[in-house]
């Protein structure tokens, strides 16, 4: 069985149920082969080792690189300098590009429709903002997705945390949201400061600013509809601070297909300023949580 404490990512894609494990270093990747009918009372598993070398394993993603129709691997290891993928159904192992020390997060998607995606990778990170290029890249096959990949560099905003691809506008048209972990001045352990969201169009490749207004740790962005079910609005992210982890206030917003940006309606809480030392030294709950995290 897996537990939560075991398992960092949990992907389900059809048949096929993928996720990586953090017994220790190094990371092993798990494939679970799920046998499904419309009568079947339980589930059986086979393990399949897929790698036992991916040192620091932080991201998995299940994606179908050379267009064949099977969802390959696309393995992510901060403590390596390699971006690789495993080819479906051999796990073959491919090294996509290197030179990309200290990777965080990375985001596919297929923007020129081959049928072969386009890889926005963030890389040289570090929680210390002083410390943390956060370069952002674009890397593109040259034909062959088993080959070394081109590189580009589009951007470098320090903490750049967390990558997601969303049709903000409802065209269609994918955009790249950047969400750093603190904003670029901000020091442990308050971690004060405004954190920026920003995205990239394809093409351009410029950055633009959605908004400042987070405060404190955003450590997650999720891309939804919201409100729900609303025609004239795109897509929406939700951003997640830590430092509010018990707190029902988080920062939401979204995008109308003019492009205007809006905040929820309601005072978004700032609990972030609860994370400074109390009289007599006592640490509120809230910065116990952001230092068993290891901020």
């Amino acid at each position: 069985m897996c537990s939560r404490k075991r398992c960092l990512y949990l992907f389900v894609n059809f048949d096929v149920l993928l996720f990586m494990k953090m017994r220790s270093l190094p990371v092993t990747f798990v494939t679970f082969v799920v046998a499904l009918s419309a009568h079947a009372q339980t589930l059986r598993f086979e393990e399949h080792t897929i790698a036992a070398d991916l040192k620091g394993g932080y991201q998995v993603i299940a994606y179908d690189i050379n267009h064949d129709g099977k969802p390959d691997l696309v393995a992510l290891a901060s403590g390596m300098t390699e971006l690789v993928w495993f080819e479906n159904p051999g796990w073959q192992r491919h090294v996509i590009a290197s030179n990309l020390p200290h990777m965080i997060n990375c985001a596919l998607w297929d923007i020129d429709g081959d049928g072969i995606p386009e890889i926005v990778v963030a890389y040289e990170f570090s929680m210390d903002a002083s410390k943390s290029a956060g370069v952002i890249a674009l890397l593109e096959h040259q034909g062959d997705p088993r080959q070394p990949w081109k590189v580009t560099e589009i951007d470098r905003l320090p903490t750049s945390h967390r990558l997601r691809w969303a049709n903000i506008d409802g065209s269609g048209k994918k955009v790249v949201i950047d969400a750093p972990l603190t904003d670029a001045h901000a020091r442990a352990p308050e971690f004060r400061g405004h954190v920026p969201l920003v995205y990239y169009r394809p093409g351009e490749w410029k950055r633009h600013l959605i908004s400042d207004e987070e405060e404190g740790v955003v450590h997650g962005i999720f891309v939804t509809d919201y409100p729900p079910v609303r025609a004239q609005q795109g897509r929406g992210m939700v951003a997640h601070r830590d430092c509010e982890r018990r707190s029902r206030a988080v920062a939401e917003e979204w995008i109308e297909r003019r492009g205007r940006w809006a905040m929820e309606q309601g005072a978004v809480h700032r609990r972030h300023r609860a994370l400074a030392r109390q009289p007599g030294g006592r640490l509120p709950q809230e910065r116990k949580e952001l230092e068993s995290h290891g901020y």
